[in-house]
């Protein structure tokens, strides 16, 4: 795994070892960055359920002002700080342009700050019964008016939520194959 484009491209990623984690391909990300193409410069961005901090990074390394990342999982927050302070050398960033917070999505603070772009990798195991309650209650109080949520999901998912349409799936529909749906603010 690694950073696929921009100024850190290349750059290998750390991953905890076991399956509670579990990384977004390079090849979904990838993809997903060509759809999102230059809107990414200059974003504040959100990682939630950050893991590896895959999807902040690439964000980062592709022009985007800050990401932050969320993370509650021991094992993934060692090997997130690692890939942080790599990405960050390697695109000769301020170290202020990455945040973790190391704390479960749905314990945020009120003063958490507002994010153009979210990524949102939550377990596949919970995300069907959850995503409406995570774009109420986490994503919701941390979205700009004109933010896209981007989620990586199975692909016999495609949920709708109340106040987001979906511009665009990338990736193959079918049982445990990752795809991810672009959401764009309606409200």
């Amino acid at each position: 795994m690694r950073i696929t484009g921009g100024r850190a491209g290349g750059i290998p990623l750390k991953a905890p070892k076991g399956n509670h984690t579990r990384p977004a391909t390079d090849r979904l990300r990838e993809s997903v960055f060509s759809s999102l193409g230059a809107s990414i410069e200059g974003c504040k961005v959100a990682d939630l359920f950050a893991g590896t901090g895959s999807y902040g990074l690439e964000a980062l390394s592709r022009g985007a002002s800050s990401s932050t990342f969320f993370e509650s999982d021991h094992a993934a927050l060692t090997c997130l700080r690692q890939n942080v302070q790599a990405t960050i050398c390697s695109c000769n960033s301020d170290t202020a342009a990455a945040k973790i917070v190391a704390s479960d999505v749905f314990a945020l603070e009120s003063n958490t700050p507002s994010y153009d772009l979210i990524f949102l990798d939550p377990p596949y195991d919970t995300i069907a019964e959850n995503l409406h309650y995570i774009f109420e209650k986490v994503i919701n109080p941390i979205a700009l008016a004109k933010a896209r949520t981007i989620v990586e999901l199975p692909g016999n998912i495609e949920p709708k939520v109340k106040g987001w349409k979906i511009l665009r799936r990338i990736g193959k529909a079918g049982k445990d194959k990752p795809t991810a749906l672009i959401y764009e603010r309606t409200d």
